[in-house]
């Protein structure tokens, strides 16, 4: 069972992209990722110190991200200094390209890589494909997940929701079953970087999702997550009340139905993100800077940032968050509020319900 701890002090989850180099075209890429390695990219032996501090915050979970992590020439052994020098739990999300081959998961496996985490964005080719910008993709990734399997290395799904695959999401549901997986990490987009606005479901459409996603987590086999989605706590602890403790549970295989966290996080609250540069973020969706790990321990950047220290007072939360009676089990997604608003204090603009207090008046 993972211990709670107090996110003032330590993240619950700490993701670093490695490179923002990346052959894909996604179109919702928070990065607007490059073909290209940045020559400004830490280097092993920043790499290496940058995991030295992040082993000091209780080791958190950890996190390769990119661009494509596979883009890197030295991911194995960054990975390998972390899991076997360190003792960090790591996953990576590298994207679905040729370099996904048998070869580099034997070397994940070695590496004692946790999870992998690839991105299934439709349950089909036309539909993946498009979402992703490269045909072929939803191919490769099938490739990748076969050789996860041959290896029995643990497969965690990425599904970002958008008005392109909103239809899709039961086909998509039932791919991830098949496929063995442990983990479906639902993502709700946030309108940053190539993501637009128009591409971004409803209110409405957000809240019928988490609650058939309720419904979803107790009939399959694997977790579901919610990401960028704080008020999906909220969606479920209504469901839960609204059907009965009993009947919520009838069917449950898994005791840790909310993605592993005891508690939840959010962008700078349990959740940092570090760049390619040592650039510390709240998130990776939402690009407020907070210092650089070339400059400032990230232990020192986490606790006692400006950014972060406001992220983490829920107090400060503006408008409907701010009165809401969820807002220390949700908060709202603090990257939504601030892509759409310019405030990171702000309502979370795609979140349908209404506080009583606000009902009230």
């Amino acid at each position: 069972m993972i211990k709670e701890r107090n996110y003032n002090e330590n993240p619950f989850i700490v993701i670093w992209e490695v490179t923002r180099s990346c052959a894909l075209k996604c179109l919702h890429c928070r990065a607007e990722a490059q073909y290209r390695a940045d020559p400004r990219q830490l280097s092993f032996e920043e790499g290496k110190q940058l995991i030295d501090e992040i082993a000091r915050m209780d080791n958190p979970l950890f996190v390769f991200t990119g661009g494509d992590p596979l883009m890197r020439p030295d991911l194995f052994e960054l990975a390998r200094y972390a899991i076997e020098e360190r003792g960090l739990s790591v996953s990576m999300t590298p994207s679905a390209t040729p370099k996904v081959t048998r070869e580099a998961v034997r070397k994940a496996k070695e590496a004692g890589l946790s999870r992998w985490a690839f991105s299934l964005d439709g349950s089909c080719a036309e539909i993946h494909d498009h979402f992703r910008g490269t045909k072929g993709s939803y191919d490769l990734t099938m490739k990748g997940i076969g050789h996860l399997q041959e290896q029995q290395i643990p497969i965690q799904v990425n599904t970002t929701v958008s008005r392109y695959n909103l239809h899709d999401l039961e086909a998509v549901a039932d791919k991830v079953r098949e496929m063995g997986a442990v983990l479906w990490s639902v993502f709700f987009l946030v309108p940053t970087g190539r993501g637009m606005v128009e591409d971004v479901i409803d209110p409405e459409q957000h809240e019928e999702v988490m609650k058939w996603l309720f419904r979803i987590q107790h009939k399959m086999p694997y977790g579901v997550k919610a990401t960028e989605a704080p008020h999906y706590r909220r969606v479920f602890l209504q469901e839960k009340r609204r059907l009965g403790e009993h009947a919520a549970a009838a069917g449950t295989k898994r005791p840790d139905l909310l993605g592993r966290a005891p508690k939840g996080v959010n962008d700078g609250d349990g959740f940092v993100f570090i760049s390619h540069i040592g650039e510390v973020y709240p998130s990776g969706f939402l690009p407020v800077g907070c210092g650089n790990v070339r400059e400032r321990p990230l232990t020192d950047i986490y606790r006692s940032s400006p950014v972060l220290t406001a992220l983490r007072d829920k107090s400060l939360l503006k408008g409907k968050c701010g009165a809401c009676e969820f807002k220390e089990l949700c908060g709202g997604s603090r990257a939504r509020a601030y892509a759409v608003t310019g405030d990171y204090l702000e309502s979370d603009p795609y979140c349908a319900y209404v506080p009583k207090a606000y009902a009230a008046e």
